[in-house]
This record gives structure tokens, C-alpha cells and sequence, in this order.
């Protein structure tokens, strides 16, 4: 096939049979072990000239390897003009400040106009094949409607090596996550962890909840109080929350079943609509403005995974939530 790249390796005599999958890791170190899991069960490696299927075949010293790799096939979805808010970017990865409002990538009612588009358009030929279809590399997600920092891999190696670092989520490594939220009423605790397991609702299944450590999956959230809002007799608050775990909507369920949810998330914020009548008008108009949850991906670092440097991003309040922020202050 033109275009496809040959691989050739003779294992050293002698050493301990081990998984192919694992072999080729450390062989083809430019490709994913998931991406080389798919190629083994397509049929694109061999081992002393017989296809192998099967990614947990042992393969021991002196086995000859043969693998192919086919040119990664157009990405499915297009690259569409849509402006974006470029942080930092190298041949590797580029770092978004994504306002909200911006779908993350195509789904069922999201097709195009999201940021996987637009960075198709961006990147164009330096994207690299992940998982063999020309696309970037989603290693971590913000909801459609909350905005800040993102980071996206331009190749293989890059995804591979962000993704470890968001599925550690900092514990054993410099990862850095942080978001600001402004949510009603005042935790009563300056600091403080909420450690509940989440799963899809089984009454909403646009909703997360916390349910039992034997249904959901372990989700840990660690917030500290910035700033009573009003300081003299405040209705709401402005927090900062670092994530030990990554799960969908974990700050606005943990913040919700802590009794602060976000202000204007009408998913897990409804029931405390009749809280907006203790504000002025100027207040209710300024929450009216924003539209969405009021949470903002406000600090990213991380490892960068070719080089090695630590980089460390911080964005700065949107204008609707900074709007909030002043009149709540008020």
C-alpha cells in the first residue's frame, strides 16, 4: 500500500518471552499500545513471517518481528474556520483557552462546529495518525459550557504521554488541574475534600450521581474557599477546585452534593433557582448574562512529553463570569 511504513526487529537471544503488545511498546515507542493492540489484531504484524492476531501472544528472543503500519486515513470529521484562543503550541501539542459554548468533539447533536473541527482546520498536516485516523488527540474533555484551558496532542507520542499523565491525575506526578467556580451559599470549612463515587443517574442519564463505591466510579475533588460573595452577608462564593480524579461533571456533582452547587447549572443547580431573589437587579442580571454553569478551567501544567519541561498555563476569569464575580462582590 503506498504510502505505509515497514518495521523490521530481531529480539535478542535469550530474553524472557513477553506479550507482543508489550514487545512492540517498547520497540515502535512512537506508537501507542492501543494503537498497536488494533494494528496486531488487523493483521499488520508478524512474527517469523506468520501473522499474529492475537496482542497477548508471548513472543520470545531470536523471533524475527515484521510490522505495518498503513498511512492513517482522513480524518471523519471536517476541519471547519472557527477562531480559537491559542495559549501555547510546538509540533507536539497546542494548548486551547476554550470559551464556552464550544463543544469538544463531534457527538450525536454536535456533528460539527466543535473544537476537533476547528483544529483539523488549525493543525492540517501536522497532525499525525492517532489511532490511525488523522485527528488530535483528546486527552482530557471540558464540558460544552464550561470554559478555560485544554490540552490537545498533535501525534502519537504526544498523546501517549499526555494521557498517562491525565489518567494519574497528578498523584505520583506534576500534573496540574485547577478551576474556579462560584457557587451558592459558603462551604462552612475553609478547606475541604469530597470524595463520592459517581455514575450515569439511572433516572436522568443526562445526569451524574453520587452513588456507592460498588456502582460508581471513585472521584475525588479538593476545593478551598477564595472568597465570600458579598463578604458582609453573602449569598454565594467563589472556589477553587483541584481534581484528584477526572470523572464527567465531577466539580458540579461533588459541589452540588456538598449543598453549593454552581450558579445557573440547570442540571444540578435547579433546585436552588429561588435563590436568585436574594440578589439585586443588577445581580440577577449579571447571572441572567451568564447562561451556563459558572465554572472556569483556570490553571494547566504538565510535563511536556518530548522534552520534558514542566509547563504551567493560567487563564484569566472569562467576561461573563468576571461580570458575575463584580456584581456579586456589590
Amino acid at each position: 500500500m503506498s504510502g505505509e511504513t515497514r518495521k523490521e526487529w530481531i529480539l535478542e537471544a535469550g530474553i524472557p518471552a513477553e506479550r507482543l503488545d508489550r514487545v512492540l511498546a517498547g520497540l515502535a515507542g512512537d506508537l501507542s499500545r492501543s494503537r498497536l493492540q488494533a494494528l496486531i489484531r488487523d493483521g499488520q504484524v508478524e512474527i517469523d513471517g506468520i501473522a499474529v492476531l492475537d496482542p497477548s501472544r508471548k513472543v520470545a528472543g531470536g523471533a524475527r518481528i515484521e510490522l505495518v503500519v498503513p498511512p492513517a486515513v482522513p480524518a471523519e470529521p471536517q476541519g471547519e474556520t472557527i477562531a480559537l484562543t491559542i495559549v501555547y503550541e510546538d509540533e507536539d501539542l497546542i494548548v486551547i483557552d476554550k470559551p464556552a459554548g464550544l463543544v469538544v468533539h463531534p457527538a450525536a447533536g454536535h456533528e460539527t462546529g466543535t473544537l476537533v473541527n476547528a483544529l483539523i482546520a488549525h493543525c492540517g498536516d501536522s497532525l499525525s495518525g492517532i489511532g490511525g485516523v488523522k485527528r488530535p488527540g483528546i486527552v482530557h474533555r471540558l464540558d460544552k459550557d464550561t470554559s478555560g484551558l485544554l490540552v490537545v496532542a498533535k501525534n502519537d507520542r504526544a498523546h501517549q504521554g499526555l494521557a498517562e499523565q491525565f489518567a494519574d491525575h497528578g498523584r505520583s506526578g506534576p500534573l496540574e488541574r485547577a478551576y474556579l467556580a462560584i457557587v451558592w451559599g459558603v462551604p462552612a470549612r475553609q478547606h475541604g475534600t469530597v470524595e463520592a463515587a459517581l455514575a450515569r443517574s439511572l433516572h436522568n442519564r443526562e445526569k451524574i450521581a453520587v452513588v456507592g463505591e460498588d456502582r460508581g466510579r471513585y472521584a475525588i475533588t479538593h476545593y478551598e474557599l477564595v472568597e465570600p460573595l458579598p463578604v458582609s452577608a453573602p449569598v454565594a462564593s467563589l472556589v477553587r477546585c483541584v481534581l484528584e480524579t477526572g470523572r464527567t461533571h465531577q466539580i458540579r456533582v461533588h459541589m452540588a452534593h456538598l449543598g453549593h452547587p454552581l450558579l445557573s447549572d440547570s442540571l444540578y443547580g435547579s433546585g436552588f433557582k429561588t435563590k436568585a431573589n436574594r440578589l439585586s437587579e443588577p445581580q440577577q442580571a449579571a447571572l441572567s448574562a451568564l447562561g451556563r454553569q459558572a465554572l472556569h478551567a483556570a490553571v494547566l501544567g504538565f510535563v511536556h512529553p518530548r522534552t520534558g519541561e514542566f509547563l504551567h498555563f493560567e487563564s484569566p476569569l472569562p467576561t461573563d463570569m468576571e461580570r458575575l464575580l463584580q456584581a456579586l462582590r456589590s
